[in-house]
Parts: structure tokens; C-alpha cells; sequence
């Protein structure tokens, strides 16, 4: 149990404390941090220095000390499994949060803390979707994951869930920014979504315990959910969807932005027209977005294999990871795979009886299972 008497002690209980005092926000903090060094100088200092930094109100609240009984909660929190807090002083912090516009001073976690800082895509879209953009959000978030990336989205309803879904299907890693504390799952019909999602990789918040839903977070948390990724991709989106919220600090932030053209009638596809008019690059396939990242990515391969393994590559299973979950033409498939070109072609129709991939025109291939 934490005491006035130990609370010097106890860096995450500093850092905690600071997150909870009303009016000081991540940019005060910062600025507290570069003129005293650390939360214990912090809280050690006189108010009169304090008021350099901060107005008298937050410096009132410091000088008073930590509140015990407010942040105990949290911290009886951190006891249970694989629940984190990540502060700026933390290696694990993701360093790509660093480079953006008031990058989170806290940030709590549930799940595997690697993949903060993997190279991740954001995938976001309307909550109110279509059947074929959920559709399309999986494929891309599967077929994005083959390719050694984590799928990052905000678990909201439509395509942020399918996203999640496509890169658990995929058995890939995701990560889910949430706009609530992480003792609260929204939307609650998402809470088995959401434990999947804790298993395969991460749910993160910068919102303390007991933040319930309000509007105003979430396009907070967009900033986040680009942040962490190298590029986003939307997929179905309004004219005044909180998905081009992202998209838009994605752009800010120096990301790529990807989007999916749709029908001309189809209100959910005016959104990512209105991006493709501004710049965001057309997509029609994976292959379009791991072009574009490329340089970003140097070794980038499908399920992040090596060369030696490509070139080893002989099972059926194998081929179906290379081809990934959109159409692929035959030469790319051999080149990633390192087959014969007679080996693929017997596989290839093996796997067409089978049921598992099918011919299309072009001389194309598409992945079924």
C-alpha cells in the first residue's frame, strides 16, 4: 500500500499523480519536465517556481502532494496481468510519439508493450459501414499483417473493428487506442473483441482509470492512432467522419495517407474521394501501400521472412502467406516465394482444386482462405 511516507519512492505513483491534477494537461507536464528534470523534482519544488512554469492553481495543487487515496486505484490496477503504465521517461515509450504535436505524457496499457514501437498501419473507417468495407478492412488488415506490420485502429464500431478482426484472423498483432479508461470497454458489445485483442497485442489509452465515454477523446485518441503508424489507411468515410480526423493528422505528422475508392453514390466513399482530391494515394491492393513504404520498410516481406526463408519456401501454407489476401499476379508470388516456376505452377493448381485460390483475369491469383 502506498504512504505519504513512500510516495517519493514510487516513480509511477509520481507520474500518475501528475496525470491527475485538474488544468496541467501532457504540454504542462512536458514543461515541467524540461525545467525541473523529473516528477520527484517536481513535487519537491517550492511554489514560486512552480508558478514560473505553470499557473498558481496547478501550483497550489503540486505543492499540496500526491493524493493517495485518488491514485491508489490505478495502482491496484497495475497489479493485474499485463497492465502497464508507460511514461516519456520509459525505454518502452513509442519513440514515434515523440515526433508529434503534444505526444501523451502517460500512457496506460494492456498487453504485450512490443508493439509500441513495431512498425505499425493504421486502418480507420465509418462506424456506420458497409458490409464490403468491413470486408475490405479485414482483407487489408490481414494481408498488412502477412506483411510483418500491426494493425492499429480505434475498436470503434464498422471498420476499426473489422480491421482488429482481419489482423487477429491473420494471426498478426493490433493495437487498439482507445478514448476511455481501460477499466471501461466502448463500445461494451466489443468487450470479447477487445481481450482478443489484449492477447494478440495491445489496447492503449491515455485517459486515466474511470474516463468514461465522452465525445471530446476521441478525436483526441486520433492523434495516437497515427502517430504509432507509418502510414493510414481509410477505408469507408463520410464527408464528416472522425476517420479523416485521422487521416488529416496523419498528413500533419509527416504519415503516409492511403484510401479506397468507392462508388460515387455511396456516401461512405465521399470521404476517402475528398482524400485521394488532397493527395492521399488510391489504393486497390496491398501491394499499392507496401510500395509506398518501402523506404520506410527496406526489408519488408510478407509475415517478415527472410530471404533465406522465401527461398526455402515450399509448403502450400507458405505460398498462401506470400500471396497474401488480395490478387497477385504469378511473378510476384515466385519471387517471394523463391519457387521453380514448375514447382508454383503444380502447387498453384493444387491449391485451385482445392478450393483455397482461384484463377482470375489478368492472369491473376486470389487467396480464399
Amino acid at each position: 500500500m502506498l504512504t505519504k511516507d513512500n510516495i517519493q519512492e514510487n516513480d509511477v505513483a509520481l507520474w500518475v499523480s501528475l496525470h491527475f491534477i485538474h488544468g496541467l494537461g501532457n504540454a504542462g507536464i512536458c514543461q515541467l519536465l524540461a525545467k525541473f528534470g523529473s516528477p520527484e523534482a517536481i513535487f519537491s519544488a517550492k511554489v514560486h517556481q512552480l508558478r514560473e512554469v505553470v499557473d498558481d492553481d496547478v501550483a497550489q495543487k503540486i505543492s499540496s502532494g500526491v493524493d493517495v487515496e485518488l491514485i491508489q486505484p490505478t495502482l491496484d490496477w497495475l497489479h493485474k496481468d499485463d497492465t502497464h503504465i508507460v511514461t516519456l521517461a520509459d525505454e518502452t515509450y513509442p519513440q514515434c510519439l515523440l515526433e508529434i504535436t503534444n505526444p501523451p505524457a502517460v500512457l496506460y496499457a494492456i498487453g504485450d508493450l512490443r508493439w509500441l514501437n513495431h512498425p505499425s498501419i493504421a486502418i480507420v473507417g465509418s462506424r456506420n459501414s458497409t458490409p464490403q468495407g468491413e470486408k475490405n478492412a479485414e482483407d487489408f488488415a490481414a494481408s498488412l499483417c502477412n506483411y510483418g506490420l500491426c494493425v492499429v485502429s480505434g475498436m470503434a464500431l464498422g471498420i476499426d473493428a473489422a480491421a482488429h478482426r482481419g489482423a487477429i484472423k491473420a494471426n498478426g498483432a493490433t493495437i487498439a487506442v482507445v478514448g476511455t479508461g481501460l477499466d471501461i470497454v466502448y463500445p461494451a458489445r466489443h468487450r470479447d473483441l477487445a481481450h482478443k485483442i489484449a492477447e494478440r497485442g495491445l489496447i492503449l489509452s491515455e485517459f486515466p482509470l474511470g474516463t468514461p465515454s465522452k465525445a471530446q477523446n476521441f478525436p483526441r485518441r486520433n492523434r495516437i492512432i497515427s502517430g504509432l503508424s507509418l502510414g493510414c489507411l481509410v477505408v469507408e468515410a463520410n464527408v464528416d467522419s472522425g476517420s479523416l480526423i485521422t487521416a488529416r493528422m496523419a498528413a500533419e505528422q509527416g504519415r503516409e495517407v492511403f484510401a479506397i475508392p468507392g462508388s460515387i453514390h455511396s456516401p461512405v466513399a465521399k470521404g476517402c474521394h475528398q482524400l485521394i482530391k488532397h493527395g492521399a494515394k488510391l489504393v486497390e491492393n496491398t501491394e499499392d501501400i507496401v510500395e509506398e513504404l518501402k523506404n520506410l520498410l527496406p526489408d519488408i516481406s510478407p509475415m517478415g521472412l527472410t530471404a533465406e526463408t522465401e527461398r526455402n519456401a515450399s509448403e502450400p501454407n507458405t505460398v498462401l502467406v506470400c500471396m497474401g489476401f488480395d490478387a497477385i499476379d504469378f511473378e510476384t508470388i515466385l519471387t517471394v516465394s523463391g519457387l521453380t516456376t514448375e514447382t508454383l505452377s503444380a502447387m498453384l493448381m493444387v491449391m485451385e482444386l482445392e478450393g483455397k485460390v482461384t484463377t482470375l483475369s489478368g492472369g491473376k491469383y486470389q487467396r480464399l482462405i
